[in-house]
C-alpha cells in the first residue's frame, strides 16, 4: 500500500527548510560499489553503434552486428547513431521537458499523479516508512498502445507538449523494431524472434526527469541503483550534465555524453529472452550541487499477455536453461525496486 505522497523536490527547495532526512542515503555494503556517492568514476567504454547498419548484409553491417554483441553482453548498453530522430527534433523534446519543469506549482500538479498510480507527475510511491527517496521530480506517461493513454496527466502546457510527444512515440517505435531485429540477427536468431515476445500490444511508458541541484551530493542519490524491468530503455540523457551510472564487477562507471545518440540499456525481459548472453546492467542516477539534469527515458515493455522465456535457439546442453517463463513481470518489479532488491532473481531457475 502506498504511504502519503511526499513534497516534489522542487517544492522542497522551495520551501527553503534544508534537507529532509528521508533523502540522506546510508551506503549498503551489498557490494554494489563501496565508493562514496560523488566519488570520480571512469567513463564506460560503449562503443556508438550505426543503427542504419544493424540490418545490413553488408560488410559493415555485420561489424556493427559484431560491436553490439560484444556491448551489449559485457556492459548490456550501447550508445545508438543514426538512429532517424533528427537532433532538432530531439532537442526540442528536451526543451519542452525543461520548460514543463519550470512551470509554477499549481500548474504542474494539474498533472499529478494519484495514489497508488505511477502516470502522472510528482515522486515516487512512498511504499514504507523507511523508504530513503529519490532527488528526483518526475512525469511518468504510458505512451502504447493510444487507448491506454490517460490523456488528463498529459500537459497542455507548455504548448505543443502533447503533439510532439505523440510524434516522439511514433518515431521511437520505428527505433524499437529495428533494435529488437538487430538484438535477434546478432544472436543467429531469427529476426522476428523477440519481436514476437514483445507483441502487438506492447506498451512504452515514457518518464521525464528533472534533478534539481542538491546540497548533498555525497550523501543523496537521484535514483537509487536498480536494472530495468523493461525489455530494454531509451534514453535521452541530458546533453551538458552527467549522472547516469553503471555498475560492472562491483564498480561504477559513468556513461559519457554522446551529442545526438539514444543512449540504449538492456532490460530484464531481454535478459530472460537472450537465456542471459545480453545482462541487464544495474545503474544508478548521481546528483550534482550546481547544476540540473535532464533527461527523458522510454520503456519497452512487452504486452501483459505475452509469456516472456528464453529464445529456444539460446539453450543447449552447453548453455541450459537460465530462467524460468515470465508474464507481466513489471507488476512484480516496483515493489522488488524499492526494497532494493532485484526482480529478476525471482525468473532464475
Amino acid at each position: 500500500m502506498e504511504k502519503p505522497k511526499f513534497k516534489t523536490v522542487q517544492e522542497v527547495i522551495e520551501a527553503g527548510e534544508g534537507l529532509p532526512e528521508k533523502y540522506l542515503h546510508t551506503p549498503t555494503g551489498d557490494g554494489e560499489g563501496q565508493q562514496p556517492l560523488n566519488a570520480s568514476v571512469s567513463v564506460m567504454d560503449i562503443p556508438a553503434i550505426d543503427l542504419s547498419l544493424l540490418l545490413s548484409t553488408s560488410e559493415d553491417g555485420r561489424e556493427e552486428l559484431s560491436k553490439l554483441h560484444s556491448a551489449l553482453s559485457t556492459w548490456g548498453v550501447v550508445q545508438v547513431m543514426n538512429h532517424g530522430i533528427t537532433e532538432a527534433f530531439l532537442d526540442k523534446i528536451y526543451e519542452l521537458t525543461k520548460q514543463f519543469f519550470a512551470l509554477p506549482t499549481e500548474e504542474k500538479q494539474k498533472c499529478a499523479r494519484e495514489v497508488g498510480s505511477v502516470q502522472g507527475y510528482g515522486n515516487d510511491m512512498i511504499l514504507s516508512d523507511d523508504q530513503v527517496l529519490d532527488w528526483i521530480d518526475r512525469l511518468y506517461l504510458t505512451t502504447c498502445p493510444e487507448d491506454q493513454r490517460k490523456i488528463q496527466f498529459w500537459p497542455e502546457t507548455p504548448i505543443g507538449f502533447r503533439e510532439t510527444l505523440h510524434e516522439y512515440t511514433m518515431k521511437q517505435q520505428l527505433v524499437i523494431e529495428k533494435f529488437f531485429k538487430a538484438m535477434a540477427r546478432s544472436l543467429e536468431l531469427e529476426e522476428n524472434c523477440f519481436l514476437e515476445m514483445y507483441g502487438e500490444n506492447a506498451i512504452l511508458d515514457t518518464r521525464f526527469n528533472l534533478y534539481p541541484p542538491c546540497p548533498r551530493p555525497d550523501k543523496v542519490i537521484g535514483v537509487k541503483p536498480h536494472a530495468d524491468g523493461s525489455a530494454f530503455t531509451l534514453l535521452l540523457p541530458d546533453k551538458d550534465v552527467e549522472g547516469l551510472q553503471f555498475l560492472k564487477d562491483g564498480k561504477w562507471y559513468k556513461a559519457p555524453i554522446v551529442p545526438d545518440a539514444i543512449l540504449i540499456n538492456v532490460g530484464d525481459q531481454i535478459e530472460i529472452m537472450s537465456n542471459g548472453i545480453y545482462k541487464s546492467p544495474v545503474h544508478r542516477v548521481v546528483t550534482n550541487r550546481e547544476k540540473e539534469r535532464i533527461s527523458v527515458a522510454t520503456f519497452c515493455i512487452p504486452g501483459p499477455d505475452k509469456e516472456i522465456q528464453p529464445a529456444e535457439g539460446l539453450v543447449s546442453e552447453a548453455r541450459p536453461r537460465l530462467y524460468k517463463t515470465v508474464k507481466k513481470y513489471v507488476e512484480l518489479y516496483f515493489d522488488y525496486y524499492q526494497q532494493g532488491r532485484r526482480p529478476i532473481e525471482a525468473a532464475l531457475i
